[in-house]
């Protein structure tokens, strides 16, 4: 008897030791780069290569470690740029008949990240957009947004993100691969680029046609005046005064593999 419960208790020590070392292996497995990680998500992506290993570490890591990672701005953005991009074409890729109902398709609690089920809508509204109310067309922020929400959001949005993010369709801007390093850079080309290709500018009636983007989310933009100063700015309209805005419809063909360098 007295050997039989030394040879439990012996074993309860050695099942004990085992699972605190684990998790000090995992507590302390804090030097991924994710940024490197969401790069490398894409590049497979590009290269029709399996990126389950990657989506496993997405979804085992913590929000904590997460949170510890992605300690700037620019590190964030880049990040939640290219997973929100990667997994648009990962999911469709997978099951394109979830395009036919946009509406549920994003709101579906559908990715795994830091061991919780997120949605595009929250990756882009709550993280990337810090936490605006996605119908409040940029004026309205939510009002008591979750601790992953909290802890993982952006700390500073900008606009250019709308011409970054690729919700599937075929007037989305294209994929690049963001590098935080030299996100603002790749941000302005980006943002360039899809002006000029979405844009038209009538010299003698005064009008602009611009993508719906700017309407949907306007007060991200500043408004119809701060819509007027980016166009300008990216030479779209030569300037600012009297110059009416029409928006064009929005062509929601699913299209994807529309990939772009920056």
């Amino acid at each position: 008897m007295k050997f039989k419960i030394s040879f439990l208790v012996t074993i309860l020590a050695i099942f004990f030791m085992i699972k605190t070392d684990v998790q000090a292996q995992v507590e302390t497995n804090s030097d991924t780069d994710f940024n490197e990680l969401s790069e490398i998500f894409l590049k497979r992506i590009i290269d029709k290569k399996d990126t389950q290993e990657l989506q496993d570490i997405l979804a085992n890591t913590t929000i904590t470690e997460l949170d510890n990672a992605l300690d700037t701005n620019d590190k964030r953005l880049a990040f939640w740029l290219n997973i929100y991009n990667a997994y648009i074409q990962v999911i469709l890729e997978k099951n394109p008949e979830l395009y036919d109902d946009r509406g549920t398709f994003f709101k579906l609690e559908q990715i795994k990240i830091a061991g919780e089920m997120v949605s595009f809508a929250k990756i882009e509204h709550g993280i990337i957009r810090k936490s605006q109310w996605e119908y409040g067309l940029g004026y309205i922020r939510k009002w008591f947004p979750g601790k992953f929400e909290r802890k993982l959001r952006v700390n500073d949005p900008i606009f250019n993100v709308h011409f970054a993010l690729n919700c599937g369709a075929k007037d989305c801007p294209p994929v690049a691969i963001y590098e935080w390093e030299r996100l603002q850079e790749q941000l302005n080309i980006g943002t360039k680029r899809l002006l000029e290709k979405t844009s038209t500018y009538n010299s003698e009636t005064n009008v602009v046609k611009v993508t719906s983007l700017f309407s949907w989310f306007r007060g991200d933009f500043g408004g119809k005046s701060g819509i007027k100063k980016i166009l300008k700015a990216n030479e779209i309209i030569p300037t600012t005064k009297g110059v009416d805005l029409e928006y064009t419809n929005y062509d929601w063909t699913l299209y994807l593999d529309n990939f772009i360098d920056l």
